[in-house]
This record gives C-alpha cells, sequence and structure tokens, in this order.
C-alpha cells in the first residue's frame, strides 16, 4: 500500500522508462565504441582512443551548461521545463546515433584515417550533446518527484533497472544479429572485421527506434510541476531562502545557487566517490570486450554473452537496494558493491585462462557495478536534498567529472597500447588482461577511500547554509525565523 504523498507506482515506472533511450545508446558506446573503431573500420588504436576522448569532452562540457540553463530556463516556451530539455536531447540523439555506428560516407579502404576522423566527430558531438541535455534533464526530476529519502532510492533503483533492461537488450539483439550473421554467411569468421559493418549498423538502428518509443511513453505519462522550483536572482549578493515547507518542518532553508555548492565540501566528496564508481562501471564495459578477445581469445559471441550475463545479474540486484539501504545504510550498501567488484579483479588478476568461468566473474561485476552506481546516484540525490532549483547543475557537474575522466583514462590507456594496428599481437593479450585488472580493482580502492572519507564527515550543506541562517538571523526584520535559528543558527 503506497504512503501519503508517495508517487504512486504508475508514475514511478513512467519516470524511469525516460533515460532508455539514453541507456540503450550509452551500452553500444561504451561495450562497442573501441572494437568497433578499432578492429571494423580499422581506426588505429590511437585514433579510436582520440574520437571517444572528443565524445566524453563534448559530453562534459555540454553537462554542466545544459545543467545550468536547466535550473534557469525551459528549452521551449510551450513545455514544461524539465522535459522541454529532454525532447531537445532525444531528438538530437536520435538524429545523430546512427551516423555513428555505419562506416563513413564516400570512403573507401584507401581513404586516409584522418578523413574519417573528420567525418565522425561532428555526429559525435551532436550525439553527446543530446545524451547529456537528456541524462541532466531526467536525473534532475529526482528530487522534484520525490522528497522522501527512501522513495529517491526506489524511484533511482527503477531507473536502474530499465537501464540494465537497455543493456540486457542491446547485448540479446547484439547476440542474435551476430550469431545469425556466423550461421548464414561463409566469409563471416569468428573474429570482428569489416563484414561485420551490417551488424552494428542495424543494432544501432534497432535500439534508436526502440528508445524513441519509451521516450515518447515518458512524456506523455510524466507530468512535471511546472512550478516546482525557484527563479535564481541575478545579484549576487541578494539570496532569498526558500520558503517554509509545512511538510519540512518548518525550517527557512536557503537557497543555493551554483557557485553556493563550490564552496560546500560535500560536494566535491559526492564528486569524487561518483567519479570513481563511474570510471568502475564505464572502463570496465569499455574494455570487457577486447579482455575477452584479445586476452582470453574467445570468439566473437562472448562480446554479447558476457556483458548479457553482467546486466541480468545488475539486474535483479537492483531489487535489493531499498531494503538493504535501510537495513544498513548507504555507505556499506555501496562498501558490499565494492566487495563484489574487489572479487572480480582479484579473479582476473590470478586466473589468466579463465575460460567458461568468466561467466561467474560476470556476476560479480555485474552486481557490484549495479549497486555502487544505484547508491552513488542516491548520495547526490541526498546532497540536493530540497535545493531542487540547482539540481542540475549538481548532476552536471558530478557528470563532468566522470565524462572528462573517462576520456583522459581511454585516451592514456590506448596510448600504452602494445601495437597500433588493428591486428591484435601477442603482447594484447597481457595489455587487456591487466587493464582490467586496473580499472575494476585499482579504481574500486581508490573509491573505498573516498568512501572512507563520507563516513568520517556524512554528506550535508555546511558552510553555506550556517553562514546563511546566520545572517537571517541578524538581520531579517521580515522572514518569520524559527526558534532553533535563534538558537545556533544552523541548517537541519
Amino acid at each position: 500500500m503506497e504512503e501519503p504523498g508517495s508517487l504512486p507506482l504508475r508514475a514511478q515506472l513512467s519516470y524511469s522508462i525516460g533515460h532508455f533511450l539514453n541507456d540503450l545508446c550509452a551500452s553500444i558506446w561504451f561495450t562497442y565504441f573501441l572494437v568497433y573503431y578499432h578492429a571494423v573500420l580499422s581506426f588505429s588504436s590511437t585514433y579510436a582512443g582520440v574520437l571517444l576522448l572528443v565524445g566524453q569532452i563534448a559530453d562534459g562540457v555540454c553537462t554542466p551548461l545544459v545543467g545550468y540553463e536547466s535550473d534557469r530556463s525551459t528549452a521551449c516556451s510551450c513545455y514544461s521545463r524539465r522535459k522541454s530539455w529532454h525532447l531537445i536531447g532525444t531528438i538530437s540523439v536520435v538524429i545523430s546515433f546512427p551516423f555513428i555506428f555505419n562506416s563513413c560516407l564516400g570512403c573507401t579502404t584507401s581513404t586516409p584515417e584522418w578523413v574519417g576522423l573528420i567525418y565522425f566527430i561532428p555526429f559525435i558531438v551532436l550525439f553527446q550533446f543530446g545524451w547529456a541535455a537528456t541524462q541532466i534533464s531526467h536525473l534532475s526530476l529526482i528530487p522534484e518527484l520525490v522528497r522522501n529519502e527512501h522513495e529517491k532510492v526506489q524511484l533511482t533503483a527503477f531507473r536502474f533497472a530499465f537501464t540494465v533492461m537497455a543493456n540486457i537488450t542491446v547485448y540479446a539483439v547484439a547476440w542474435l544479429l551476430l550469431h545469425f550473421r556466423v550461421g548464414s554467411s561463409r566469409q563471416s569468421g569468428e573474429n570482428l572485421d569489416r563484414s561485420d559493418i551490417p551488424v552494428f549498423r542495424t543494432l544501432a538502428l534497432i535500439v534508436v527506434g526502440i528508445g524513441t518509443l519509451f521516450s515518447i511513453a515518458f512524456h506523455i505519462g510524466t507530468k512535471e510541476k511546472k512550478h516546482s522550483y525557484y527563479h535564481l536572482p541575478d545579484a549576487e549578493e541578494h539570496v532569498t531562502p526558500l520558503p517554509q515547507d509545512p511538510n519540512l518542518g518548518g525550517t527557512v532553508k536557503p537557497l543555493l545557487r551554483w557557485k553556493h555548492w563550490l564552496q560546500e565540501p560535500a560536494f566535491y566528496q559526492v564528486a569524487l566517490l561518483y567519479m570513481s564508481t563511474r570510471l568502475i562501471v564505464n572502463l570496465s564495459q569499455t574494455y570487457i570486450a577486447m579482455y575477452l578477445t584479445s586476452s582470453l581469445q574467445l570468439p566473437k559471441k562472448y562480446i554479447a554473452t558476457i556483458p548479457l550475463v553482467m546486466y541480468i545479474s545488475g539486474f535483479l540486484s537492483s531489487f535489493f537496494m531499498k531494503p538493504i539501504n535501510k537495513l544498513i545504510g548507504r555507505n556499506l550498501t555501496y562498501f558490499l558493491g565494492l566487495a563484489a567488484i574487489l572479487a572480480f579483479a582479484s579473479w582476473v588478476a590470478l586466473d589468466h585462462q579463465m575460460g567458461v568461468a568468466v561467466y561467474g566473474a560476470a556476476v560479480l561485476l555485474g552486481s557490484g557495478s549495479a549497486t555502487i552506481l544505484v547508491t552513488s546516484l542516491s548520495m547526490t540525490a541526498d546532497l540536493i536534498g530540497v535545493q531542487t532549483q540547482s539540481a542540475a547543475f549538481v548532476y552536471g557537474a558530478m557528470s563532468f567529472t566522470d565524462k572528462v575522466a573517462n576520456g583522459l583514462a581511454v585516451v592514456v590507456i590506448q596510448s600504452l597500447h602494445p601495437c597500433q594496428t588493428q591486428l591484435c599481437c601477442p603482447a594484447c593479450v597481457e595489455f587487456y588482461h591487466w587493464t582490467m585488472v586496473i580499472v575494476t580493482g585499482g579504481v574500486a580502492i581508490t573509491a573505498t577511500l573516498f568512501l572512507c572519507c563520507i563516513m568520517l564527515w556524512p554528506i550535508r550543506i555546511r558552510f553555506y547554509g550556517v553562514s546563511m541562517m546566520t545572517g537571517l538571523c541578524r538581520t531579517s526584520a521580515t522572514l518569520e525565523v524559527p526558534a532553533d535559528c535563534q538558537e545556533n543558527g544552523a541548517v537541519n
């Protein structure tokens, strides 16, 4: 039975499908981008890494800018604020993504590599702008739709459940396309080459079609409160507090602008933890295909089946997020996810010829990644709290650190690649083996340190909230200031 004032289940599900198109495209982007451009289109490892870096930087730059504008205004005056930016983003993704996983139109095998680089960059930039606009507007709806801590976890878990379903869809379709291509074509071998371009082109078109239908359903079923935010003042020195809300205990809350977040230590604590989380999730997803084909030397069908197992285990674990969070709290839930990832990294490090046992390792990686991703997003929602007027900036800043860090990490890894051609050399076996160990286990150790900081200094607004409320207690002659403010000038 639903609690009074809680978001109905139908509305929760309607909201959760709003990121499905992004999730479908992100699954292909992170899992197959490098292997497609390096092994299929025959780009050098450096050029493939540069293209991915361009995409990540474009996403990183667009994300906070879109977040800032999304907090201030609508993208279309006749539509609600967050959903208007979501619509613009969706259109951009639909237009650009099919061109990214296709061959360069007009190019041949003798065309210089830099021509293909220039050809693909505009489509990648447009796609990343659209992806950022959709992601930030969708995430920013969480603190506006629900206020209860556990409801935020549940809504985030539903959202991640559809993320996992999107990944399962991608890998299932990829497996079918690869399976039937291998079975029907004599020229198609166990390794990827240019003959597999139609497979990836068809995969991109299918996911764009499916994702578009889900986006339409989101816009029809999700009702955004058109007046659920407060316009940010332009004056630097005059900041109006949020009006009193009887549901929040009647305490005056200071309205935080983007620059005030930059003065809060908790903002950086959550940003570093979220960046570490995304590095684990995205880099493991990026290099799993190369690890399977180059290090373990498994047939190409495994680049669909192993990620599929990962996300099925992640999907199942997402249903346990809410009760586990209630039982042991955010921090320990996140640590459980890190423990699973460290177990995966240890298994990979010790077993160089894993074979079919890689399915068991995939379960550990999938469940661990799902746990830390859902929990880190919930921590971000906790940080924002009632400050929904600047939620998009916070999510945008978090995403900026994640995108730039991922892009730079890929370029560094690609620059260390032992061979620059599309053909794998013997050194690639060890290279991708230890890459998987470092991007999971190494980053997980770093994330553990950031988690310890949060456990020592819990997530809450500190300096700006205190100074703001102290100023109100001393100077306000018109606002009714509660008694607790008069006592200590602190924000709950």
